[in-house]
Parts: structure tokens; C-alpha cells; sequence
């Protein structure tokens, strides 16, 4: 799928307004880093890497998940982008990939734990497009946590990405 068609997809889903705004700016930054990495016009960027379907899901998901909790502002740790390669369809590659590597430049990185790539181009840019901030949880009466399990198992530590609600405080 091209962004242009995937954007399209977005605009005439059954969606809140907010839910297709921040869908779309996600794509859209990370169609224009791929376009960058790829040397390609962004139009003709082809989400197959990392795929299409998957992409959706987690990206509308995503979005939907923050408008139906009521989040208003998103504050972000440093992002744990994992190490080693990865192999992809262009070969192997060092970890961060190349598009993951550019959606975070600026922003606040670690690696720790298992040589494998623990930050994707879509999660990279799920948090740098909608992040207000990069640093430690910000002063808020804290309401509720969650955790997202990877399908990867680890023994150096828990493959999970937490989620903290709370009002600013």
C-alpha cells in the first residue's frame, strides 16, 4: 500500500475527527522519513516493511486508544531501541534501522537488554509524532497503568510497554 491510499483509507474510516488528525500526521512522518531513508518521492513510499496491515492496526489502534482513554498530552521515557541488526529486505541492517534512527534523531535513546531491534519505524513514530515531551513521567496524580506484552520472550527483562494515565498535578 502507497501512503497516499493508506491516508485515504484513514480520511473515510468511521472515525473520531481527532482519531483520523493524529492517524494521518503518524503516517505521514514516518512515510516521509521512509521516503527520505528510501530516496523515493513520498507518494511513492510503499509500506510493505513494515507492513501495511500492521501498520494500520497499530497506528489507528494507537490513536484510538489515547482519544477513548481521554488523553490529552503524551509524555515520553527514552526509547530503549534495543541493539545488534536486523534483518531486513534490503539486508541486514544495524539496529536502529535506518528509518527508526532518523524518526528519533533529537530525541532522548538507550540500548539494554537482548541484541535485537526493540524500537520499530512505526512505534518510533507513534512516539515522536505524538509525544509532547521526552523525559521522565511529568508531576500527575496517577489513575490507571497498562502493559502491552511483545510476542518476544526475553530473560534479561519483560518484553512490555507501559501506559501511565493521570491528571497533571
Amino acid at each position: 500500500r502507497h501512503l497516499p491510499h493508506i491516508l485515504d483509507m484513514i480520511d473515510k474510516a468511521d472515525l473520531p475527527e481527532r482519531v483520523k488528525r493524529d492517524s494521518t500526521a503518524v503516517f505521514r512522518r514516518l512515510g516521509e522519513v521512509e521516503a527520505a531513508v528510501h530516496q523515493v518521492p513520498v507518494e511513492r513510499v510503499h509500506f510493505h516493511e513494515v507492513g501495511a496491515v500492521d501498520s494500520i492496526a497499530d497506528i489507528v489502534g494507537a490513536c484510538l486508544g489515547f482519544a477513548l482513554l481521554g488523553v490529552e498530552e503524551i509524555h515520553c521515557s527514552a526509547i530503549n531501541t534495543g541493539s545488534g541488526t536486523v534483518s531486513t529486505e534490503h539486508g541486514i541492517l544495524p539496529v536502529p534501522a535506518p528509518a527508526t534512527a532518523a524518526l528519533l534523531a533529537g530525541k532522548p535513546i538507550y540500548a539494554r537488554g537482548p541484541q535485537i531491534e526493540l524500537t520499530t519505524p512505526t512505534g518510533a513514530a507513534l512516539a515522536t509524532t505524538l509525544a509532547a515531551k521526552f523525559g521522565p513521567p511529568p508531576p500527575m496524580t496517577l489513575s490507571a497503568t497498562g502493559y502491552g506484552a511483545g510476542s518476544k520472550e526475553f530473560r534479561e527483562h519483560a518484553n512490555v510497554l507501559r501506559v501511565m494515565v493521570g491528571e497533571p498535578t
